[in-house]
């Protein structure tokens, strides 16, 4: 079986895209998305990467994100995923026993692998942005982009804090 190859050696966008194991929607409530979000706000720091969009959705997350230094997209991905994996399986184990308790206690939270798309122009970016914004509508969650808390959509239209600085690239 061969691996998909990770251009990680360049400096430029990444979009993102990653699933919770077996697509089970550990973040239908509220606090686990709040983990996830406080999660990449530390690892963003560590990596002094630039968060330029985002979406949490029930079962999956989209992440556009831009690093200073070439080599660390699965670092970064590894990190996040770990850390945040570990917190939200001990809200869901303190918080949520029921749902827990459905959940083999050796299954992840996240699929392991991860899709990324290197992104190299403003364009492409835009696309990628909007794209990764109307999932929720798509979804059937919400009417307008903006009315899904867990995403940068309110940070673009609104200018209206996300929970994660936002920054744009060029």
């Amino acid at each position: 079986m061969s691996h998909p190859r990770r251009c990680d050696d360049a400096l430029y966008a990444h979009f993102i895209t990653f699933s919770c194991y077996h697509r089970r929607r550990l973040l239908d409530h509220d606090q686990p998305k709040r983990i996830f979000l406080g999660v990449l706000n530390e690892v963003r720091e560590k990596f002094a990467a630039k968060c330029v969009g985002f979406v949490l959705m029930p079962d999956h997350v989209h992440l556009l994100i831009w690093f200073p230094q070439p080599g660390q997209l699965s670092r970064f991905v590894q990190q996040l995923k770990g850390r945040s994996s570990m917190l939200i399986k001990r809200f869901l184990r303190e918080q949520l026993p029921a749902y827990a308790a459905r959940i083999a206690p050796d299954d992840p939270v996240w699929q392991v692998r991860f899709h990324s798309f290197e992104i190299y122009s403003r364009k492409k970016l835009e696309e990628k942005l909007n794209y990764m914004h109307q999932n929720p509508v798509r979804a059937g969650l919400v009417t307008r982009t903006t009315d899904w808390r867990w995403s940068s959509a309110r940070w673009y239209e609104q200018r209206r804090t996300v929970g994660i600085p936002i920054e744009w690239v060029n």
